[in-house]
């Protein structure tokens, strides 16, 4: 089995950079699965480089379950999230290595974005089982994962697990240094 490591906080402050916009642009790489009033999870959001643009997609009747298992890390999201006034749009969660913490939502999520965090999780298999229950019968993921640290093989290996998990692979979009797949949720 593969060693896990956890993307270190110093490493949040420039993964949250404006900068980062220029090559990765939320808005575009996102509006076309999120829609006002929707309930969407940024699973593994760190300081929220994904978090407050999808705050601001999903209205003020729309809600993000930011995720993550860095306190530090959500910490800093809540500050930002404050001081762009998107704080009653999004819900925090500090989640252990084995758990995302969304026992408590069922069939409630319409999107997921899990951005460079499913090469972090030690049981894949379990991190797709938990998101599966939490999303709506619609529900759709997007898995995304740099290049420089998950080979195609192992990116392929992610989504037989998540097929195995309930969900099947809708199509692959293109995001430029990323290997990515749309996974909808089988109902």
């Amino acid at each position: 089995m593969a060693e896990h490591h956890v993307c270190p906080v110093w490493v949040g402050y420039l993964l949250a950079s404006p900068t980062r916009k220029l090559f990765q642009n939320p808005n575009k790489i996102l509006k076309p699965y999120v829609n006002e009033a929707m309930t969407v999870a940024d699973i593994g959001c760190a300081m929220g480089f994904f978090s407050l643009p999808l705050a601001r997609m999903v209205g003020p009747n729309g809600k993000v379950i930011c995720v993550d298992v860095q306190e530090k890390m959500i910490r800093s999201l809540e500050k930002r999230a404050a001081k762009a006034g998107l704080s009653g749009r999004i819900e925090t969660v500090i989640c252990k290595e084995d758990s995302l913490g969304l026992d408590n939502i069922k069939e409630k999520i319409d999107f997921a974005l899990a951005s460079a965090v499913v090469h972090e999780v030690p049981d894949a298999a379990g991190f797709f089982s938990e998101i599966y229950r939490a999303m709506k019968p619609a529900g759709r993921l997007l898995l995304v994962e740099p290049k420089g640290h998950v080979s195609e093989k192992d990116f392929e290996t992610t989504i037989s697990v998540a097929e195995q998990n309930g969900f099947t692979a809708a199509y692959k979009p293109q995001i430029k240094r990323r290997r990515t797949v749309l996974l909808q949720r089988k109902p």
